[in-house]
């Protein structure tokens, strides 16, 4: 059996949002009232989770939706200054030339996703479900298997965060993590995600990959 869908996350997985969201975290800090952080920091700050990113600036849960939805605002702005990563669209073409259904789960907003992939790319996917919360996924993931008419062990969600894995986890699906998103890939494997990517090409061949059988399988994808 291989993957008939693959879920991605989008920001840190398919678009290289992480420039925008250092240049304008600390103009979010100061409206919201939170710690800044100086850019210095990032590279450290990529081991921590979105949790533990809420604590270190002294971000309150109640805080989050407010603080997204003034995220995606600048975001729809200037969706030209968020490029994909180098590579993405071969990689999405491949899975869709393959038959892999593609969708996507992400905290973004449609209108910016759809944006920032472009029409070409947009088409590539059947499914859309955009808006979650961050440590709100799992239901949306459960809504596109619905959706999609498969069930969870033909499916697989490729993200770049802790939060992303907990999500798949608990709504049964496989999980890739990758490298060259905002949290780091060590980490992330410590976690024993099915699949760790140290190369966007790998993604072109997970429609391929078989899922095992185990609850937890770790498969390491180079």
């Amino acid at each position: 059996m291989t993957y008939r869908l693959v879920l991605f996350d989008f920001d840190g997985t398919l678009a290289d949002s992480l420039p925008f969201f250092v240049a304008v975290f600390n103009q979010i800090a100061d409206r919201h009232r939170f710690a800044r952080i100086d850019p210095a920091e990032v590279p450290a700050l990529r081991h921590l989770d979105a949790r533990q990113m809420m604590a270190r600036v002294g971000m309150p849960r109640w805080k989050l939706p407010f603080v997204a939805r003034s995220f995606l605002a600048l975001m729809r702005r200037s969706p030209e200054r968020i490029p994909l990563f180098p590579g993405i669209p071969d990689a999405l073409r491949r899975l869709a030339e393959d038959g892999t259904a593609l969708g996507i789960v992400t905290s973004n907003a449609e209108d910016n996703v759809r944006a920032i992939l472009g029409p070409g790319l947009a088409g590539l996917f059947q499914h859309y479900e955009c808006g979650a919360s961050i440590l709100g996924k799992r239901r949306r993931l459960s809504r596109a298997l619905r959706r999609a008419g498969v069930a969870p062990h033909q499916a697989l969600y490729v993200g770049d965060q802790a939060t992303d894995l907990e999500a798949a986890r608990s709504a049964g699906l496989a999980f890739a993590a990758v490298g060259w998103g905002y949290g780091d890939l060590a980490a992330l494997t410590a976690l024993r995600p099915d699949h760790a990517l140290n190369s966007v090409e790998a993604l072109g061949r997970l429609g391929m990959a078989a899922p095992l059988n185990s609850p937890h399988p770790r498969p390491i994808e180079q």
